[in-house]
């Protein structure tokens, strides 16, 4: 039961890192706070849902028309909506307010277009769906890969932040973005980039999660509102907080809902969140403020 346990939490948690990987780069570097984000996420599971369905496509094939399709779409959004909002606002926090509201706006539309097209009905397809024996416990074996994926996704950007000179113009850029240009960095494409690669991660996510859950048209705000917290527990615009605190939090969800009550999951995450607030307001790996 302890491994079988175990596992799922870190299934869980390493799901809810993926995700908020991606909305840690688009709200820690682009500045923007993205509400349409989970509707990226169920977004891709729909497609992935589709091509299995329809066309007997295996998800990893999915996973990767998914990546460069968030990408793109993303790229656009912030070109044609987020960029005249970008321009307009004077302060950061006037920023956050205008994206607040557009990108509410832009949740409903997608949500509209999946519930048109798919309905408002629970989905799932069968993907590897036989059990692994570990320890002694059986996992599925859909829940395993979505383990492998999520931290290879999640180390593969790690090491693209750290390792490359893009990445680290993308980080001088969430450090100081009024100071990259003195340096040559062109800071409005290096946003956009950040944006556009936080949906790529979004559609990834997506992916990985049509492989072991359930889900529905509407289901994108709770992605959207657990990859908040992730990243206001690890520390906004740290990639290393996001990857810890989303392991936390699926762990913490998954014990209480096997040795608690699933009915207290909710409650579990909340005080956790809190008492980090509480302890540390910048986040677990966040810059503590003087």
């Amino acid at each position: 039961m302890f491994v079988t346990t175990l596992i799922a939490g870190l299934v869980l948690g390493g799901t809810y890192a993926l995700v908020a990987m991606g909305l840690t780069l688009q709200y820690g570097i682009s500045r923007i706070m993205n509400l349409a984000y989970g509707e990226t996420i169920i977004a891709a599971s729909f497609l992935a849902y589709a091509l299995s369905s329809s066309f007997n496509i295996n998800p990893l094939i999915s996973l990767v028309l998914a990546a460069p399709l968030g990408f793109v779409f993303s790229y656009l959004i912030y070109g044609l909506m987020l960029r005249p909002l970008v321009a307009r606002s004077k302060t950061a926090m006037a920023l956050e307010i205008d994206s607040i509201l557009a990108t509410f706006g832009l949740l409903f539309v997608i949500q509209g277009v999946m519930l048109l097209m798919f309905g408002g009905n629970y989905i799932s397809y069968s993907y590897m769906n036989f059990g692994v024996d570990i320890f002694g416990a059986s996992v599925a074996a859909n829940r395993l890969l979505a383990l492998v994926l999520a931290l290879a996704l999640g180390g593969g950007l790690y090491l693209l932040l750290t390792r490359t000179l893009w990445g680290t113009a993308l980080r001088a850029v969430a450090v100081a973005p009024s100071s990259a240009p003195l340096v040559g960095i062109d800071a409005n494409r290096a946003v956009r980039l950040a944006f556009a690669l936080g949906g790529a991660l979004a559609a990834c996510g997506g992916v990985v999660i049509s492989m072991y859950q359930t889900f529905t048209a509407t289901t994108g705000v709770v992605f959207t509102m657990k990859a908040l917290i992730v990243v206001i527990m690890g520390g906004v615009g740290n990639l290393l907080g996001a990857l810890s605190a989303g392991l936390i939090l699926g762990l913490v969800e998954t014990f209480v809902a096997t040795y608690v009550s699933p009915g207290l999951t909710l409650a579990a995450v909340y005080l956790i969140f809190l008492g980090i607030l509480l302890w540390r307001p910048s986040g677990l790996f966040g810059k503590a403020r003087r």
